[in-house]
This record gives structure tokens, sequence and C-alpha cells, in this order.
């Protein structure tokens, strides 16, 4: 049954002020969050509205949840700013560029885990619930600060740098493996304020402070440690970031550069399309089609963020030492002292293929450096040897000098 027109505008007015309702109570999206169909949902918003002396028919709420497979809702004109008192549950999900400013999206997570090997799929599961496509709303970016200082929030127990294809997001599912551990994977809404901070400090490290910290929310009471595992690019940011945590752990993860390449080289990550990142982002210059030899040239970029902070400054571990240098290296460099329990559970999600779920991890070393090519062999020996060597010496300083 569909509304005529005059009894939708009167139905969107009424839903208006149901979401008002909604929006200032935090024990409410708790409640109706986990419903898992609309037909459940838009029951329970007719009785809730009912109890508040409104008329809202069940069919201006299915109405307003028509399947969209495509997810093309994501695209809409973000809804109306409200005032919102700060409520833990709801996790950013996107910074969107708006003629009034950009805006900070919002998406109801309750307690559920960051289980998923990267953010962007942990989105997808919370924007599926049909709450979620009704009750998101947007907060302007500058407000961060003040909208997340009403929040109980964890300060980052450790930020995992990386050179990509190195094995962070095995060390990222270990650490999630564990209840006590909120793991935070490659959040596009952190890598927007990341971006900011680079551009203009004074602006934009409150901002990476914020949005940072807007997702050590102690969602589920049994959480007490927090870790954000980054994009690749952001050790351009390093400076930054340490200026917004200046007591954080930092680890970086790296491989052996003919097996990153070739990884690569058969399915480019964004750091590699010049039309996601533009070649100045790294201070290169491209004329022709980008190559192994800019592949290789985005590699070094990436580790000479690292190479340019103080030796000790971060923590450098080579993928050969994964995943024993979870618990050898990486959990003491976090300060963290996992339980047996936990230690278990770590040590079992090693057996899985970090990106493939429910696969089992494979070794590929030997069968990456069989499969590069002459180009990629040429590259990495001109443009990333002398910086691997540079990387292992400082890595081998570190070791001995924690065995002193």
């Amino acid at each position: 049954m569909e509304l005529g027109a005059e009894a939708d505008e009167h139905a969107g007015a009424v839903f208006e002020r149901l979401k008002a309702i909604i929006y200032a109570d935090a024990g409410l999206p708790a409640a109706l969050a986990p419903l898992p169909t609309v037909e459940a949902l838009a029951e329970a918003l007719a009785g809730l509205a009912a109890a508040h002396g409104l008329d809202l028919p069940r069919e201006a709420v299915t109405s307003r949840l028509r399947p969209d497979p495509l997810g093309l809702s994501r695209f809409a004109p973000p809804s109306p700013l409200r005032p919102l008192k700060a409520a833990s549950g709801w996790l950013p999900v996107a910074v969107i560029a708006t003629g009034a400013g950009p805006l900070v999206d919002w998406a109801w997570f309750g307690e559920r885990p960051l289980a998923e090997a990267f953010y962007e799929e942990s989105i997808r599961h919370a924007i599926n619930l049909p709450f979620n496509r009704l009750f998101r709303f947007h907060t302007p970016l500058d407000q961060l600060p003040d909208w997340t200082a009403g929040l109980e929030l964890m300060e980052p127990d450790g930020f995992i740098f990386h050179l990509s294809r190195c094995g962070s997001t095995l060390a990222a599912q270990m650490l999630a493996a564990s209840s006590a551990n909120v793991v935070v994977s490659e959040a596009a809404p952190i890598d927007v304020a990341a971006q900011i901070a680079r551009a203009d400090p004074g602006r934009g490290v409150p901002l990476l402070r914020a949005m940072v910290r807007a997702f050590g929310q102690r969602r589920d009471p049994r959480a007490r440690r927090l870790f954000i595992k980054l994009d690749s690019w952001h050790t351009l940011a390093l400076p930054q970031f340490r200026q917004a945590f200046p007591r954080t752990p930092f680890v970086f993860m790296y491989r052996q550069p003919v097996e990153v390449m070739v990884s690569q080289m058969r399915q480019r990550g964004t750091q590699m399309v010049p039309e996601y990142l533009p070649p100045a982002f790294y201070g290169l210059t491209l004329e022709a089609a980008p190559d192994e030899d800019y592949c290789a040239r985005v590699l070094a970029a990436v580790c000479a963020g690292v190479l340019a902070a103080p030796a000790n400054e971060v923590l450098l571990v080579d993928y050969a030492e994964m995943p024993g240098a979870l618990f050898s290296r990486i959990l003491p460099h976090f300060a963290a002292r996992p339980d047996d329990e936990e230690a278990r559970a770590m040590a079992a999600a090693a057996a899985f293929d970090a990106k493939a779920a429910g696969g089992a991890f494979t070794p590929d070393s030997q069968a990456k450096r069989k499969a590069a090519s002459p180009a990629v062999l040429a590259a990495a020996a001109r443009r990333l040897d002398a910086t691997h060597a540079r990387l292992e010496a400082r890595r081998e300083a570190q070791i001995v000098a924690r065995k002193d």
C-alpha cells in the first residue's frame, strides 16, 4: 500500500519529529538498530511514534526503505543538520564535501566489533541495517573535536604504518582476534583528517586527533585497547600523527621490495593509481603511463617518510619476522600484555589468510621472487635496494638495542 502525496508529506513531517526523539535518546538506537528487517523496524517505529502521540503508518517507513542493491543512497544529498548530543555507538563512515563545508557522516555500530580486515567492509555491514539507511546523520567536520569531547574515549595504544602488501593486515587481524582490542584498519575518515593535517597542521592536527579518538569509543565493555592500522601513504603525514599523539608508539611494517612490487603489479593499490593519488602527492612527476619504475618510486617515497623520522621513533618490523614478531616485538612496543586466552586467539588467527576470510595462510615469498619480471627487478634495484638496506640496518640496530 502506498501513501498519497498529501499523506506522505504529513508522514514525512511526523518522521522528522520521530528522528529528533530517537537522536535525543541514546538507548533508542541500541534498541532499534539490531532489527534485521524493514518490516520489523517499521513496526517498532510505528509503535514508538504512537507512544509519543504521533501517527506514523508503517508504509511511511517502508516507502523510505526501498531496495538499494547498488548503494546509490550514498550519493543522495546529506540530511539536514540538527543539534545532536554525542552518544556512544555512532562511528564516522565518511567525510562529505558540501558547499557549506565538509560534513562527517555517522552510522550506528553499537557494540559490533570491527572484525573485518578493512574498515570499508565493516561499513558495508553497518549500512545494510535498515536503521542506518534511515537514521544516519551528519555533523560539521570542524566541530568534531567538540562533538567527541562528550564521549568516553580510549587513547590509541599503537599505530601501524606499512609499505603495503607486507603483513600489516595479518598483524591487524591477529590483534582483532582479542575482544579486548579495537582495531581500525585503513579508515577513510582518518585518511581525510590526515591529509588536512598534512596540508594545514594548525587546523588539521586537532581534527586528526579527534577523528582517531572518535573510533576509540568504548562501545564494548570488554574493550581496553585501541590500535589504528593506517594506509601506506600515511608515512608522509608521520610528523602530524606524532604531533597529534606525542606518546603513542608507532610501528612500520615492510617487506623485501621485489615481493611487494610483484603484488602491486598484479593488482595495483590506490596509492599506485595517479588518478587517485597524484604523483605530486609523493613529490614525484609522471610523464607517461605508470609502470614498474613509478611503482618503485612510490614505495621509496613511503619509506622515506619513515627514514626521515628519528631512528628510535618508529619500530621497524620485517614481513619475514611475522607472525612471531607480533608477540616478541610489536605487542611489547605497544606496552600491551595480553592474557593467555588472548594470546591463543591471536596465534590462531595467524593460520588464516588475512585478506581471504576462512582461507588458510600460505607463504608466498619465494613464489613472488620467481614471478618477478626483469622490469620489476631492475626498478627495485634502482629505486629501492638502498632504501631497503637502510631500513634493515635500522631494524637490526633496534633489535640489538632492545637486547642490551
